[in-house]
């Protein structure tokens, strides 16, 4: 998402002459309920938001389309002004009036049901000095509830840890070694990482036990270990960061029957991770 797309609210104070009459609180119906976020969600928000603030909306108006030509259909741009009451991550004063930009699902008729008064919890990037901020996605506005905030702190504490595993890029290397016994040997998939942090899986086979993998995200390799947990971090940087194929030229085990046990090996832990499902659109 470029900056150009979230510039100009500065200016936006001449822009509100336009906005159109039947803004946010004309209506009386509720904002449409969004679909349950999954844990990938909250990630995808937070791993990118300098900011979490907690915010209650004091106005918030319809830019008209033509002011707004990228939003998706079905849904409209609001220019809000809301008062921060707390910050998950980062710093804002508490009581601050900040102004952004937020796109939300429209009600019947194309009309924007009333957020005035209501708590959301924003993802977002700001300048020092200023009461702009920039949501870090188009829809980085969810509405506050209690469940809400207890998973995003959660979530903010395993980003937050000095263990914390990093943002997968690909697959730089897979070998299959056989061991000295038949169904015997051990699949190796060395990982390349956003902050080139060491990353390896590593896949056992062993005659008549189950075949064993796990990942490390330091130089100690612990083959004993087992598959991430589903939705935790380790879960979502391999769920949804590591490509649905091994790319061309990585798997360099010896032999054609090498490359095609790594090549299943690989293809195993895909499945056992299961989709990186998500329900906010992308």
């Amino acid at each position: 998402m470029g900056m150009s797309r979230w510039t100009g609210l500065a200016a936006l104070a001449g822009v509100l002459a336009l906005i159109q009459p039947h803004g946010a609180n004309a209506l009386a119906a509720p904002p449409p309920a969004a679909p349950a976020l999954h844990y990938a969600d909250l990630v995808d928000l937070a791993d990118s938001a300098p900011l979490v603030i907690r915010a209650e909306i004091r106005n918030a108006d319809l830019l008209p389309a033509a002011r707004a030509p990228d939003v998706r259909p079905g849904w409209g741009r609001l220019y809000v002004e809301a008062v921060a009451s707390g910050a998950l991550r980062g710093m804002v004063p508490q009581g601050m009036l900040i102004r952004y930009l937020a796109d939300v699902p429209l009600g019947p008729k194309g009309k924007v049901p009333p957020y005035k008064k209501l708590s959301v919890l924003l993802f977002a990037r700001g300048k020092a000095g200023s009461d702009e901020v920039q949501l870090v996605a188009p829809d980085a506005q969810l509405i506050w509830n209690q469940d809400l905030d207890v998973r995003v702190r959660s979530l903010l504490s395993e980003l937050g840890a000095s263990d914390a595993p990093p943002r997968i890029n690909g697959v730089t290397q897979a070998l299959f070694e056989p061991g000295n016994l038949v169904g015997e040997g051990e699949t190796q998939l060395f990982l390349s990482t956003a902050n080139g942090q060491p990353a390896t899986i590593t896949v056992l086979h062993k005659p008549g036990q189950p075949t064993n993998w796990s990942v490390s995200f330091s130089e100690v390799v612990d083959a004993r270990g087992r598959p991430p947990v589903p939705d935790t971090l380790p879960w979502y940087r391999l769920a949804c960061g590591l490509p649905r194929s091994l790319p061309n030229g990585v798997n360099v085990s010896d032999n054609n029957d090498d490359r095609v046990q790594a090549a299943v090996d690989y293809e195993n832990i895909l499945h056992d991770l299961g989709p990186c499902e998500r329900a906010r659109g992308h």
